[in-house]
């Protein structure tokens, strides 16, 4: 009924602003970017039409110039510009210069948004998650019962967190085997395994990549982060044999368990080699990490987002939307991908120059798209367990985390026919 009440004053202000548009710049002058997607998506939520402007001052928003949503501008402060109807026409007809490397973009509906973790996870365990308490973005917390159970299909976009899909419980047995908080997670892991009906945590956790696959398959948004890619791609592909050993599962691995990965049933990765060692921290050879120390310090880590054509590949131009294309980049257990692993379809947005490690991927499956970005916490460079949480107070124009929020709201784009 709220919603209801606010839909309609939203249509009622309309007549009121007649002529006149709101025009939300995400360029370097934007005080506040990551509200800004709060607004794009508060406003969606509430059945007023937005429209985005593709590469057109960082990739702004324009709006209907109606109270309420001035109001919310104001309060979040974000800046935001009036345009009459003349300025509206006059960039509408620099961004269809076929020229020009812009496009329009109609965004109808919000998403319905999950995100993948488990109970007593505070917001700021997860760089998702702490950006939409922050943009003041709606969404629901699920985990392995809900997604067993068949819910998947209620939401649009699904973020799984920073979790372990191979049932290895994070590869921490060497640095937190014996502390409490671990010993905690694995009998919870596996008091919900039993409980759902499996024998080992690692069928679990199969059972719900397969589930969250064919969630994509038909037609869902996944977006996830730092070993919430790796493991979830090496967890599909392992799931004829057993690579785990006997400290995580009471039995050994598959001594034939490289040789029996397929490939195939997974989303970005290829012919990479398994760390089957409980002592390292690290699942395979996909990681880039390594990569990083020795090679590079933070002043000095840096990726670049690619440029792709707004009117010809309007997804990937959504996804890299940002106020610069170079980007200080951040660790995680999972920092990038090594490009030699990453499958041929496979689209690289982001790439680390100096390493050749890309730190931001895509693809499309079946009726659906993922996507993976590298890393823990965009604005914690070398983020550790324990560390205080990051404030975004502190942060409210991080293109890192832009990244994100482009994920969260490009699934309510108007369906647009890919051209030929």
């Amino acid at each position: 009924m709220h919603k209801f009440i606010i839909s309609i004053f939203l249509i009622i202000s309309t007549f009121r602003s007649y002529g006149t548009q709101l025009l939300v710049p995400m360029d370097e002058n934007q005080t506040d970017h990551l509200k800004a997607y709060g607004i794009a998506f508060w406003s969606l939520e509430n059945g007023v039409t937005i429209e985005w402007l593709l590469n057109y001052r960082g990739g702004s928003f324009l709006m209907p110039h109606l109270q309420s949503l001035e109001e919310e501008l104001i309060i979040r402060n974000v800046k935001y510009e009036v345009l009459a109807e003349g300025q509206v026409n006059q960039i509408k007809n620099q961004i269809s210069n076929p020229e020009v490397n812009m496009e329009v973009v109609q965004l109808e509906k919000a998403p319905k948004v999950a995100v993948y973790t488990p109970g007593g996870k505070q917001p700021w365990d997860d760089a998702v998650t702490l950006v939409l308490e922050y943009a003041e973005i709606p969404y629901d917390k699920i985990y392995d019962s809900a997604i067993i159970m068949g819910k998947l299909p209620e939401y649009d976009w699904l973020h799984l967190h920073h979790e372990d899909f191979t049932g290895q419980y994070g590869k921490f047995y060497a640095s937190f085997s014996n502390y409490e908080w671990y010993k905690e997670e694995v009998r919870n892991a596996e008091a919900d395994a039993q409980m759902l009906g499996f024998n080992k945590v690692s069928e679990l956790k199969l059972a719900v990549a397969k589930n969250i696959k064919n969630f994509v398959l038909g037609g869902g948004f996944l977006f996830t982060m730092c070993s919430g890619t790796d493991s979830f791609d090496i967890g599909l592909a392992a799931h004829q044999t057993d690579i785990c050993e006997s400290v995580f599962d009471g039995d050994a691995s598959d001594p034939q368990a490289q040789s029996k990965l397929d490939y195939s049933n997974s989303f970005a990765f290829e012919n990479y080699k398994l760390e089957k060692d409980p002592y390292v921290y690290e699942y395979s050879t996909i990681d880039g990490t390594d990569d990083h120390r020795g090679k590079m310090t933070q002043a000095t880590d840096k990726f670049t987002l690619f440029e792709f054509s707004a009117k010809w590949d309007v997804v990937p131009t959504m996804l890299t939307q940002c106020h610069t294309n170079i980007i200080d980049g951040f660790m995680g257990q999972t920092t990038d991908f090594r490009t030699s692993y990453i499958k041929p379809n496979v689209l690289i947005m982001g790439q680390n120059e100096a390493l050749k490690t890309a730190r931001y991927i895509h693809g499309e499956m079946g009726q659906g798209t993922w996507t993976f970005y590298g890393g823990h916490d965009p604005e914690d460079y070398e983020h550790r367990v324990g560390d205080p949480p990051t404030d975004l107070n502190l942060h409210p124009n991080s293109p890192g985390y832009r990244l994100i929020l482009n994920n969260i709201l490009f699934p309510a784009a108007k369906k647009k026919k890919r051209k030929t």
